[in-house]
């Protein structure tokens, strides 16, 4: 195993955990309820009145934040991701996320940055699930396909 030094960030990596971190923490100090994104957007599918607001708004931010941040970086610091799948992929690929999510009772965030950061066993049955067939996907896709 080999690291890819001309890809590898440390800092901004280590520096995006520790912006979850604290937006999970204060999220839940707020609202208090736990930040995970697919429980935010299945919270519209219905809505409940008085809660589509900020719901609605945080999705709002979390589709303008890399926008507005593409705009105030120096140029040439952000780089458009290259994803090496067709369009028909990535649509199978968040479907079975999608699935994966309501099966689960929660997504990587919900169970993996706060279930996690409040030892619920369950996040943690839940993290090891996700993660070990994350690894078996790979492993698949990249050596057996």
């Amino acid at each position: 195993m080999t690291i890819d030094w001309a890809n590898f960030t440390p800092w901004a990596s280590l520096s995006g955990g520790i912006l979850l971190g604290v937006a999970s923490a204060f999220f839940i100090l707020v609202n208090g309820r736990v930040l995970g994104i697919s429980g935010i957007l299945g919270g519209l599918l219905p809505p409940k009145s008085g809660d589509a607001g900020w719901r609605i708004a945080f999705l709002l931010g979390m589709l303008a934040a890399p926008l507005v941040y593409g705009l105030l970086a120096p140029a040439g610091f952000v780089q458009a991701p290259r994803i090496d799948a067709g369009f028909a992929t990535i649509v199978v690929a968040g479907l079975l996320v999608g699935l994966g999510t309501r099966y689960g009772s929660g997504c990587t965030s919900g169970h993996g940055v706060c279930g996690l950061s409040r030892l619920s066993p369950r996040s943690l049955v839940a993290t090891l699930a996700f993660m070990g067939a994350g690894f078996v996907m790979v492993f698949v896709v990249r050596h057996v396909l």
